[in-house]
């Protein structure tokens, strides 16, 4: 009886020591706040009212003056495909603005190499945060400052940032950009720098990864984000880019997080954690839309960008043409279909040269018409809060190379109806998924079948008066632009060396609206997908 007494007090005070222990670690906990931006190119100013760096600025001091405990992230593409306000002056201004954001840490993209290693050394040099990316093979060799990870203390909490870049990134730039940078497997490499992190201190681990949701099936997410999510194990809070889509999901309980590009939003993780383990005792995810008239502008970054602003208004200001309706871009519509804005760019290119056809990549088609640019004009027709309503729409100089930032040059040449096929079945490999392979085409007209299996889709090629292209060797003229010619975004039946050099197409495109004087939206079903 007496060890019965004795089992049955012992058992009593389990509880109480439970509830003691649990106590205590809420009493530890420290509470991290985790602020990040996807895919923010350089959108120094707000689009369509919301985001810009000097509102966005304003928003992130609010948040951390609630939390102290604060990391700033961002995942690559901060610049790169950026508004002349940045890329007319070598994206000095995104950097210099990501400075005043008080940025911690931030990886490399695609984009960040679209200017090659020179450049990016020079961003590198200009920035006062950190640069991590773990899977950069011969890193060391070709950029200084880059680590695989970065350990910040928050109130005694060790927390490793660790960066990923998403390993399709050189192919999407020119050959040769990337040095001898040679992009390796992902998983293994952020698996690695955890343990690497672990050995160093670090007990929460966050990934920033290049890498982001491409489309949803049965209403599950799915692409290289959440393929990188289910194969690693061990990292608290995944952080995704490059696909403009707005996701959160908790996968091997790890929480998985991705916005919309451009600072349109911006995620606000807070979360607990016990300090002794990096145990998380609670998470929550809000995503913020900035809008920027709700905040005073940081004046820091008004003043910083207002020299470059007159500067680019002396250029760029010029009304070259009238719209008579929006010329859609965003929400990854440029790299799943026609669209218009498609149509003019390729118009523009086989009209200057007078070729059969053209096609240029979606995925460099970078703003509406108009865009987010800003003329100092507010007399002006635009869609931008604070201007004059349309439509129709003013079109001006900047607004031309806000879709074509990259400095792409036309190429005319030759090419066989069998290799157009091969660019057109390239073009929609990975559909329904976006992608900036996708073709926006001029002088034919070309059906495919998504339900057959890549490399077998396309179904039907026309010309613009009925006639038959089909896979031999009969020759047509093409324009495209020097990006795809030379094989990027995976145009490899291209890269045979061939093409006569034109214009910048931006140059291209600013005469055809010039000589149009009003132009028009329009989808005529060049494109047309079955199933």
């Amino acid at each position: 009886m007496v060890l019965i007494a004795l089992l049955l007090a012992i058992t009593a005070l389990v509880p109480a020591a439970s509830a003691s222990n649990d106590k205590a670690a809420a009493k530890e906990a420290v509470d991290l706040q985790i602020l990040q931006v996807s895919d923010w190119h350089a959108q120094l100013d707000p689009l369509n009212g919301v985001g810009g760096a000097a509102a966005l600025s304003t928003y992130f001091n609010q948040d951390r003056a609630a939390q102290p405990n604060t990391l700033t992230l961002t995942a690559g593409d901060a610049y790169g495909a950026s508004p002349p306000l940045s890329s007319f002056f070598d994206e000095r201004p995104a950097v210099e603005a990501m400075n005043l954001m008080g940025f911690d840490a931030d990886t490399f993209g695609n984009h960040n190499f679209d200017r090659g290693i020179v450049h990016l050394q020079s961003m590198i040099d200009l920035a006062e945060f950190q640069y991590v990316s773990a899977n950069l093979k011969n890193v060391d060799d070709n950029l200084t400052g880059v680590k695989p990870f970065e350990i910040f203390d928050r109130n005694g909490l060790k927390v490793a940032v660790i960066g990923i870049t998403n390993p399709e990134a050189p192919t999407l730039v020119f050959p040769g950009n990337f040095g001898t940078i040679e992009v390796t497997d992902p998983v293994q490499a952020a698996n690695n720098a955890r343990a690497q992190a672990r050995k160093a201190g670090a007990n929460f681990f966050v990934v920033i990864t290049h890498m982001g949701v491409t489309h949803f099936e049965n209403g599950e997410a799915r692409g290289p984000l959440i393929d990188f999510a289910n194969a690693v194990g061990g990292f608290n809070v995944i952080l995704g880019d490059h696909t403009d889509v707005q996701y959160e999901g908790v996968h091997n309980n790890q929480l998985v997080v991705e916005n919309r590009s451009k600072g349109v939003t911006y995620s606000r993780l807070n979360l607990s954690v016990d300090p002794r383990n990096g145990r998380v005792l609670s998470r929550s995810v809000q995503f913020v839309s900035p809008v920027a008239e709700a905040v005073t502008p940081d004046p820091a970054i008004v003043s910083m960008l207002a020299p470059y602003r007159q500067a680019l208004a002396e250029a760029f200001d010029e009304v070259i043409g009238e719209a008579t309706d929006l010329f859609p871009r965003g929400n990854n519509i440029e790299r799943l279909g026609e669209v218009a804005i498609g149509n003019l760019v390729a118009d523009s290119m086989r009209e200057a040269y007078g070729t059969d056809v053209a096609f240029t990549n979606g995925g460099g088609i970078r703003s509406p018409i108009p865009s987010s640019y800003l003329p100092q004009d507010t007399s002006l027709r635009r869609t931008t809060p604070g201007y004059a309503l349309g439509p129709p729409y003013d079109v001006v100089i900047g607004d031309v190379f806000s879709v074509l930032p990259f400095g792409n040059i036309v190429i005319t040449r030759e090419v066989t109806g069998a290799q157009l096929h091969q660019v057109l079945e390239h073009g929609v490999a990975v559909m329904p998924g976006a992608s900036g392979r996708f073709p926006q085409i001029s002088g034919f007209k070309f059906t495919y079948d998504v339900a057959r299996p890549a490399g077998s889709r396309v179904v039907e090629v026309t010309l613009d008066d009925g006639t038959a292209v089909l896979p031999d060797s009969t020759v047509y003229t093409l324009a495209t632009n020097d990006f795809v010619n030379a094989g990027g975004d995976g145009y490899t039946m291209l890269a045979d060396g061939l093409g006569t050099t034109r214009d910048v197409m931006a140059n291209v495109l600013l005469d055809y609206i010039r000589e149009q004087g009003t132009i028009s939206p329009v989808i005529e079903g060049r494109i047309t997908r079955l199933n």
